[in-house]
């Protein structure tokens, strides 16, 4: 796609993969930064769009971090204030959070800092053993992870292990980030992680837009007290029901052999046959 300098998105039945290409280690810069803005917005707006994966087109980084130089830029003339609204970063790492359409990361390498920050508010990363890194170097740096790291990472990870990588600085290997469930899975290639995500990607694509969305939006309504959680999710239940695919997948399913023996001992292969072909 054109318009673009440091991200490159591709389109395909129902997925956008977009590809991170910022050299020499794909630092947040500005312009990568308000490129991300950007593609977020269009990509939250898309109806076509189910999937979205976000990968790198340098196999060491997938973000190494925020520009430092354009931190040292920041206002701090007189005394810190409260902001009212979140910020544009925020609301970037929300949107992921957010958007009615599954976000992807093939993490290959390292993501720090900022790069990290925007990779925990997607709902799914995936990684390589020996390979994938994670860093959060802003307290060594005298500062802290201010793009969401302090309130994401223990809903990740818990509140003891986000104070080692928030406080300790260290590199975090991916075998200690899948353990922590950080990472959802680890591979021993790059190969086996884009075959793995891109067959993921193409079979959530195949599922009704308007499951996949309240779905999403119901698990993130566990962040709520349960009892809120609970009446959120039977509302969000109630509206799956009322979209034409639900009906039709639900009658589709019980034709191709849901509820029978044979049918319930394969379901996960069953699941994609009868997934909605729409885009």
């Amino acid at each position: 796609m054109t318009g673009y300098e440091t991200l490159d998105l591709t389109t395909q039945d129902g997925v956008g993969f977009v590809t991170i290409n910022n050299p020499p280690v794909n630092v947040m810069t500005p312009k990568l930064y308000h490129e991300l803005v950007t593609i977020t917005e269009a990509l939250e707006a898309d109806e076509n769009l189910k999937v979205v994966v976000f990968q790198s087109a340098d196999p060491d980084f997938f973000i190494a971090h925020f520009d430092v130089n354009a931190i040292l830029t920041f206002p701090v003339e007189g005394d810190a204030e409260r902001a009212e609204n979140l910020s544009p970063f925020h609301l970037m790492c929300e949107r992921v959070r957010t958007m009615p359409k599954a976000t992807l990361v093939k993490m290959a390498g390292r993501a720090g800092g900022g790069g990290n920050e925007f990779a925990a508010s997607c709902d799914m990363r995936f990684g390589i053993r020996n390979k994938t890194v994670i860093n959060q170097m802003e307290v060594p740096l005298g500062i802290l992870p201010g793009g969401s790291g302090t309130q994401r990472l223990p809903r990740l990870v818990g509140r003891g292990r986000a104070m080692e990588i928030c406080l300790g600085g260290e590199d975090i290997d991916a075998e200690t980030c899948e353990r922590w469930g950080y990472l959802n899975r680890i591979f021993d290639t790059s190969a086996a992680l884009d075959e793995f995500v891109d067959a993921l990607a193409f079979r959530i694509a195949k599922w009704p837009s308007e499951a996949i969305a309240l779905c999403k939006a119901s698990i993130n309504n566990a962040e709520l007290p349960i009892q809120e959680g609970l009446l959120e999710e039977a509302y969000l239940f109630q509206q799956t029901l009322r979209t034409d695919g639900a009906q039709t997948n639900m009658r589709r399913a019980l034709e191709m052999g849901l509820q029978t023996r044979a049918g319930e001992l394969r379901m996960g292969a069953l699941a994609a046959e009868f997934g909605n072909p729409e885009s």
